[in-house]
């Protein structure tokens, strides 16, 4: 799917790709562009919001976790200024609890890694969902429900790890490790 997504003027849309991992930029990049999209790249969500102040893009796509600001307070910051922007939440620690409050915060979808560009590029041109997506048949892991319950606490406390912890009962360091290792996707699932 290499279809280019032209504005009116048949000038190229401007995207906003933001995330941390430079070699992942250095790569992804040059692959929307290809695609047709005018590029811009930042490396932390403080960086693209004062890009994004002087020109709001067209499209972003916002990696979750970077060091500074998460990518849900670039997702706020970028609807605030243009609701008009198509923004695409990508990471590489996916939760039901961070795909909503992305979706709240005002992205049009959200990305698991590893992606495409053209995965990309599909995400970015859906305008609604899928009522025929595949229900999986079996329930979440003990390990994938417990980083579900963190991950929504989290929310719930802002992002705070110390708040998180305290509202856990458990020791900061502790959740800073389980925070870190988000569950496999190969692990057995109870019934």
């Amino acid at each position: 799917m290499n279809k280019i997504i032209m504005n009116s003027s048949d000038e190229k849309p401007t995207l906003l790709l933001v995330d941390d991992d430079k070699e992942f930029l250095s790569v992804l990049a040059p692959a929307l562009r290809k695609r047709g999209f005018l590029v811009t790249t930042a490396t932390s969500a403080e960086n693209a919001f004062a890009l994004a102040q002087k020109d709001a893009p067209e499209y972003a796509l916002v990696d979750l976790k970077m060091a500074g600001n998460s990518g849900l307070v670039l997702v706020r910051q970028l609807s605030s200024l243009d609701a008009g922007t198509r923004i695409v939440v990508l990471t590489g620690y996916a939760s039901i609890t961070t795909a909503v409050e992305a979706i709240k915060l005002g992205a049009t979808h959200y990305l698991a890694k590893p992606v495409d560009a053209d995965d990309i590029v599909a995400a970015f041109e859906r305008k609604s969902g899928d009522d025929a997506v595949e229900l999986t048949s079996s329930p979440l892991t003990i390990d994938r429900l417990e980083w579900e319950h963190l991950q929504r606490v989290l929310a719930e406390n802002g992002g705070n790890i110390s708040a998180t912890a305290r509202s856990l009962n458990m020791h900061r360091r502790s959740l800073q490790r389980k925070l870190s290792k988000p569950p496999s996707k190969n692990q057995t699932v109870i019934d």
